[in-house]
């Protein structure tokens, strides 16, 4: 998978595709801190052995599924569970993911409401049927037309959510000698019994959910360059996020473990205009996420057709309900599930690259 000799560099487009990347990992689990605190903050000190596996994680597979949809973007029907599984447990994969999606959707949708409901009061559930509403007319508009919005929404997410972090580091790190005390407060919410199964677990619930739409991306590109260089910049800065927002909630251990958004939290210390601009930044982030899950469940069935808008409609209305359920409990539940679920995926995944890489 290496990139053609003298094949040029369109920076422009990598850092279209980079943002792309990091639109769908910032979601709402990633963006309100559950996600980072369930995975990574919730083991301790052990949490940076799981962000440096993730790192690693993140650029064999962003790269790997990047490449893969680049180099089969001729074939109209090209199926990346197949192509990574074989025939039979690929296509248990490929119905299994649209199950996936719409629970990620769900929680994505209950994220947004808890969000708005924990800064402003407002009925999570109003909340919710925003974002779904948003959604739905942002799936109807077309996936060219999506990459393009993604691509500013993702980094604006992350810058934010850089501030916050940094800032936090920054001012309270003389706190970090104190995680061990908060043991007991972060111990419950391990989305893992360990540490290195937290890590296979965080994979596995990011390109599971995300390898069709990882895919697409690659298929779009102009080169393998483009692909290649999208996916290795988007992982990259994601991990660095990871690191400086792990840190910044183990600073606060004691008081995030019990918050639906720990992230609002961080921000609302620092300042109450930047809180509130970063709640609005927040349910930006779930609405990116939930738009690329849109878009990947749908495309599934009906591709470019009336039937496909009718299913999109009907998806926005079963993820609005399942996410009328409280978002710290779907996280804690969902989260760590779908993790599992994609275990053997992720596994296929890594030996088709090293097959391809090293055989």
């Amino acid at each position: 998978m290496e990139v053609i000799a003298g094949e040029k560099y369109n920076i422009k487009a990598i850092l279209k595709y980079a943002g792309a990347f990091m639109a769908w990992v910032v979601g709402s689990g990633f963006a309100t801190g559950q996600e980072i605190l369930r995975f990574f903050s919730s083991f301790g000190y052990a949490s940076y052995g799981v962000v440096l596996l993730n790192l690693v994680g993140f650029l064999i597979l962003g790269k790997t599924m990047f490449v893969v949809g680049y180099d089969n973007r001729e074939k109209e029907k090209f199926n990346h569970y197949k192509y990574y599984c074989g025939n039979t447990i690929g296509t248990i994969y490929l119905w299994l993911v649209s199950a996936v999606l719409v629970l990620l959707m769900a929680v994505l949708i209950a994220g947004a409401g808890a969000t708005l409901s924990e800064y402003y009061g407002i009925n999570r559930f109003i909340g919710s049927a925003i974002v779904a509403i948003l959604v739905l007319c942002t799936y109807l508009i077309g996936f060219e037309k999506l990459i393009k919005i993604l691509a500013f929404v993702g980094p604006t997410v992350i810058i934010f959510t850089l501030i916050v972090g940094t800032f936090t580091v920054v001012s309270d790190f003389s706190n970090i000698f104190e995680v061990r005390s908060h043991e007991s407060s972060l111990t419950p919410l391990k989305a893992a019994p360990h540490w290195a199964i937290s890590v296979a677990l965080y994979l596995a619930l990011n390109f599971l959910s995300g390898s069709t739409y990882f895919t697409a991306l690659g298929k779009s590109a102009k080169s393998r360059s483009e692909a290649m260089w999208g996916a290795v910049a988007g992982a990259s800065v994601i991990a660095i996020v990871i690191a400086i927002m792990n840190t910044a909630i183990l600073l606060h251990a004691g008081d995030v473990a019990v918050l639906a958004v720990p992230t609002l939290f961080l921000a609302a210390q620092i300042s109450h205009v930047l809180g509130a601009a970063f709640s609005i930044i927040l349910v930006v982030g779930i609405f990116s996420s939930c738009s690329t899950m849109m878009w990947s469940f749908c495309n599934q069935f009906f591709t470019g057709t009336r039937k496909n808008k009718v299913v999109a409609v009907a998806t926005s209305i079963v993820t609005f309900c399942i996410g009328l359920f409280p978002f710290r409990e779907l996280v804690g539940v969902f989260y760590p599930f779908i993790g599992y679920v994609g275990l053997v995926f992720i596994g296929c995944v890594i030996y088709r690259y090293s097959k391809t890489r090293f055989l």
